[in-house]
């Protein structure tokens, strides 16, 4: 009894400590040649966040949610774009705040609440990368093919195995060549270094903004302003609705968060980076929502590639070429960061020790996480090559949820502490309980709230929805008269703790939506996690390891700057 009592405690003495936060921007405590180089400004994080959240689902969501939405669509992409604004500013704050080191949510969650947590975030975002990363490289591939079979004599000509993948066997088992052979140059491509990877970021996003921006101007000239109308055909909860959907179309711009260790001026140019990119996507995302509603009678709309059919029925079949090359632009970027973002995420769970050493090795010369990125490439090619990953689509975006969720959390919860580097006295802790207890009471009126919103039938019934928005409010109110706050140097997310206690409650609203079965993904993989961390991972971390000091490896000609 005294030995199973003795393994408890020691289990969560483990998985409550917390990360000291260091107010230092300009070293890293890493072992000598461990660090990476820092390269990247605020123009190429801003385009790192675009290459992220834009995708060939700007040429297929917007139409998708326009045949439901109708007109309405510009506003349900509004709406999503403003959701994400309010979690780009708690991410902002804390990439100023924190210590320019990777990590993003995870390092996050590690400093404000404990080590448990911060693991359980990884696990439910890298899930999210890896079957996101292989379902992007079939995209990909399937994009591509498409191109190459408009040559006449390859029309027909290329067997599905190739690029498209083949019957699936066993129900899920379909093999794709081509997907595993764009992994492994995009991989050799980010293990080269991150200058390499930045140009071949920029040229691809560069390229596709172009692309996005001739579609919106070709396509302004053959609107149609009465197809407008009537412009929520099917009623504002089909708008909100869509803004569900919508919101994911928007997810990729925390990749900016993960770059931190890469970037010349964290503390000023992440912030850029993080809003910048996703105001940008925003425009761009609603450019085409009016441009694509005001072509076509949003009843007419296709469904696999909507944009491009609204181009060839008014004769303009070359736009729908260019909308082939962007969607190859815009997948090669976002399965490139990506797979960087993973790289970045393994190497900062190696340095703490949750995961094995190996993962925290940084090549002497090119400073690149060589390890973790060919781990990361390997796990995507195996996963792309045999699997129809795209049959696991419903159970994404929990991690990107649970991550924003946990983000917002971390930005009230240290603004309790007295200073950044500060530890929580015994007199504090229990405000910080109360603290923690109002912020779990707003997840779970967000929660309650989106499965009314789902459920109802009736529109009296939508009533009910009143009782868990006043009570989010009312644990919002308390947060900010019991909680004593330091406001921040750097940037600071405005109206705290208002602005976190809106993400939380809406990205949980959003989680209520998702299939059922991504919900008894959250809560299997939270449990593996857990047995994880106890097996192997609360004997091998150590937040507080003394290591050496490292000081950044500056770009040659860049220095001066």
């Amino acid at each position: 009894m005294s030995r199973s009592s003795s393994v408890w405690t020691q289990f969560w003495t483990s998985a409550l400590r917390a990360k000291p936060l260091s107010n230092s921007s300009d070293v890293v405590r890493v072992n000598s040649g461990e660090s990476l180089v820092r390269r990247l400004g605020p123009f190429d994080l801003v385009l790192l966040g675009i290459g992220a959240s834009i995708g060939a689902g700007i040429f297929v969501v917007t139409g998708t949610v326009a045949r439901d939405a109708g007109p309405g669509v510009t506003i349900s992409f509004a709406l999503a774009g403003a959701s994400c604004v309010l979690n780009a500013l708690c991410y902002a704050e804390l990439a100023s705040r924190f210590p320019a080191v990777v990590g993003g949510a995870y390092l996050y969650a590690y400093t404000s609440f404990n080590e448990l947590t911060a693991f359980l975030v990884f696990t439910q975002m890298m899930l999210d990368y890896h079957i996101g990363a292989a379902s992007i490289a079939r995209s990909l591939a399937s994009y591509i093919i498409n191109i190459l079979e408009l040559i006449p004599f390859l029309k027909n000509s290329i067997p599905n195995w190739v690029g498209h993948g083949s019957k699936e066997m066993l129900g899920f088992i379909s093999i794709n060549l081509l997907a595993p052979v764009l992994l492994v140059l995009l991989t050799l491509i980010l293990c080269r270094g991150v200058g390499e990877s930045s140009v071949v970021n920029t040229i691809m996003t560069t390229t596709k903004i172009v692309i996005v921006l001739v579609v919106i101007i070709v396509g302004a000239f053959e609107v149609d302003d009465s197809n407008w109308s009537p412009f929520a055909p099917n009623g504002i909860k089909s708008m909100l609705t869509g803004a569900t959907v919508a919101f994911f179309a928007y997810v990729g711009f925390d990749a900016v968060a993960n770059s931190a260790e890469e970037s010349k001026r964290p503390q000023r140019d992440l912030p850029i980076g993080i809003i910048g990119s996703l105001l940008i996507c925003i425009a761009l995302y609603i450019g085409v929502c009016l441009v694509i509603t005001g072509m076509v009678p949003f009843k007419f709309l296709g469904e696999d590639a909507p944009l491009a059919d609204a181009f060839k029925s008014r004769g303009l079949r070359f736009v729908s070429v260019l909308i082939s090359v962007g969607a190859v632009a815009g997948l090669t970027t976002t399965l490139l960061v990506g797979l960087y973002v993973q790289s970045r995420l393994y190497l900062g769970l190696g340095r703490d020790g949750l995961l094995p050493r190996i993962f925290a090795r940084v090549h002497p010369t090119r400073h690149t996480p060589i390890q973790s990125q060919l781990w990361v490439g390997f796990i995507a090619c195996v996963l792309a090559g045999l699997l129809n990953v795209h049959l696991l689509s419903h159970v994404l975006s929990v991690g990107s949820l649970a991550g924003y969720s946990v983000v917002a959390a971390c930005v009230i919860t240290l603004r309790w502490k007295a200073s950044i580097g500060s530890q929580i006295s015994s007199t504090s802790m229990p405000r910080r309980r109360e603290g923690i207890v109002c912020i779990t009471v707003i997840a779970c009126c967000g929660f309650t709230a989106g499965i009314l919103f789902r459920c109802v039938v009736s529109p009296f019934a939508y009533i009910f929805l009143i009782i868990p928005i006043i009570i989010a409010i009312l644990a919002t109110t308390a947060l900010r008269l019991r909680q004593e706050q330091i406001v921040p140097s750097g940037f600071s997310c405005p109206w705290v703790p208002f602005v976190p206690a809106l993400c939380i409650f809406v990205n949980i609203f959003l989680f209520a939506q998702l299939h059922y079965e991504a919900w008894v993904r959250f809560i299997v993989l939270s449990i593996a996690a857990i047995g994880l961390y106890a097996f192997y991972g609360q004997y091998h971390a150590n937040p507080t390891v003394e290591r050496e000091v490292v000081t950044y490896h500056k770009a040659p000609e860049e220095d001066a700057l």
